[in-house]
């Protein structure tokens, strides 16, 4: 696939899983919101099973095998067609790749800007809450990965619920708050600025929180200068917490209908593929979560 255009816009990979059509429903209306195109994109192994115990395959079973890839595709591009409805104006196309998933989609990210992924796929255990190849992206891709989970979100969201960002003073978190301020805007709803100012999860820490909560809204106020004024219809909203920052995201994004996170903070390393907070809450959260990639 290295001599075809790759496609722009948003990426949304699908495997026929229930997570998938999530993901595909959600890729799309978040197309429609950028004025961005979207391609659907199905990912079909290059080796089968029957490679391992030497079997031979035959004919009718690599008909069946493209025809699965084929139904799986247009089962997408319904949902795609539902999503957007009638008179939707958003340039969409399919895609069929024989290839490794994580690697095929890794390099569609180059130039995409967003990936989409369901939380777990058809491979996945019933109760394993992230998946082989989502875990992957996040860990990989070229861009921002957006993770959806085919869960019910935990309660009726409003249709203004906000959009949460984490933020820790970290370069990865200036990336994660362009992604909030623009998905915000883009749906008309406020953000939620979330800053914890230890990532210790011990809540027997006490000393010294006022001191704390005045530096953690300074962090806040410094990260945040200029967006409010480039997004003038955003409102803000700032949450300064001790200590525990996966769980007072969590707790924020109850009432939201988006997170966005770094892929790492201001505890990881440079060559840290994904941080401890970033991980737990895309493992924990019901709502849709975007990893802002650091590359």
């Amino acid at each position: 696939m290295s001599g075809e255009p790759q496609p722009s816009g948003v990426i949304v990979g699908v495997d026929g899983s229930s997570a998938s059509r999530a993901a595909v429903d959600w890729a799309a209306r978040d197309a429609a919101l950028r004025g961005r195109p979207l391609t659907v994109v199905h990912v079909a192994p290059t080796e089968t099973a029957a490679a391992w115990i030497d079997v031979p395959v035959t004919e009718e079973y690599w008909a069946a095998r493209e025809k699965r890839c084929h139904d799986i595709l247009a089962e997408a591009m319904s949902v795609v067609t539902d999503a957007l409805g009638p008179d939707a104006s958003v340039n969409v196309e399919q895609r069929l790749l024989f290839d490794s998933a994580v690697p095929a989609l890794v390099a569609m990210s180059k130039d995409a800007d967003l990936l989409v992924v369901g939380c777990r796929g058809l491979g996945s255990l019933a109760r394993m809450l992230l998946g082989s190849v989502s875990r992957g992206l996040i860990h990989h891709a070229h861009c921002p990965v957006a993770v959806i989970h085919d869960d019910d979100p935990p309660t009726e969201l409003p249709a203004r619920a906000p959009v949460v960002v984490g933020i820790d003073g970290s370069p990865a978190s200036v990336s994660a708050i362009e992604i909030a301020f623009d998905e915000a805007s883009r749906r008309g709803v406020d953000v939620v600025a979330v800053h914890v100012c230890s990532d210790d999860n011990d809540d027997l820490i006490d000393v010294g929180w006022k001191d704390l909560e005045t530096i953690g809204a300074e962090v806040l106020s410094e990260q945040l200068a200029g967006w409010q004024e480039r997004c003038p219809d955003v409102h803000v909203r700032k949450v300064v917490a001790r200590t525990s920052p996966a769980r007072w995201i969590i707790e924020q994004s109850d009432a939201a209908q988006l997170i966005v996170v770094g892929s790492h903070g201001r505890g990881g390393f440079a060559g840290m593929l994904l941080g401890s907070v970033s991980n737990s809450v895309v493992q924990a959260a019901r709502v849709p979560v975007i990893v802002a990639r650091q590359v």
